[in-house]
């Protein structure tokens, strides 16, 4: 069965006729051509394909397409703005917290709803808010130090979440 479902994906209205039980992540590739969200493992344990959905990460590869019907989605192409990097994205680069790379666009995703709320995230709280999302290059130290530089960026710039 085949069906229009309507939401909003980095700011702009979307909508896409499909089968309802297409998986997010795979819409958001194919369909909307926006390749940063990463197909990891497919059972949601690696977090590759984190997205924010209505300001929570989610695992875009668990979910249905229609659950996202009326949500609000973020992926890692809607942090930057006109041009300019996310000051999560640009420490990220900075702290060379990148390496392979596959894994950052979730990494990110899933930093920007930590400090969002904490922008000011201890070392251990970041490591608990990635404890499910795995970097297989073993930049953890790097991202750490990322994450606590984009924190203060984001608090001194007064960073529009």
């Amino acid at each position: 069965m085949i069906k229009t479902i309507q939401f909003e994906i980095n700011g702009k209205p979307a909508e896409l006729t499909l089968d309802p039980n297409t998986i997010l992540m795979w819409a958001i590739r194919n369909d909307l051509k926006l390749t940063g969200t990463k197909f990891g493992c497919g059972m949601g344990f690696c977090g590759a394909c984190t997205v924010i959905m209505d300001g929570e990460p989610v695992r875009s590869c668990m979910l249905p397409l229609s659950d996202v019907a009326g949500k609000k989605l973020l992926t890692i192409e809607g942090l930057e703005q006109d041009g300019l990097l996310h000051p999560i994205q640009k420490a990220f680069v900075e702290h060379d917290a990148l390496q392979c790379g596959f894994c950052t666009p979730g990494m990110i995703m899933k930093i920007y709803s930590l400090l969002i709320v904490n922008p000011e995230p201890t070392r251990q709280e970041v490591l608990d808010a990635l404890a499910e999302n795995y970097c297989r290059c073993s930049a953890y130290k790097q991202i750490i130090q990322a994450v606590q530089t984009a924190g203060k960026e984001m608090m001194k710039g007064g960073v529009k979440v």
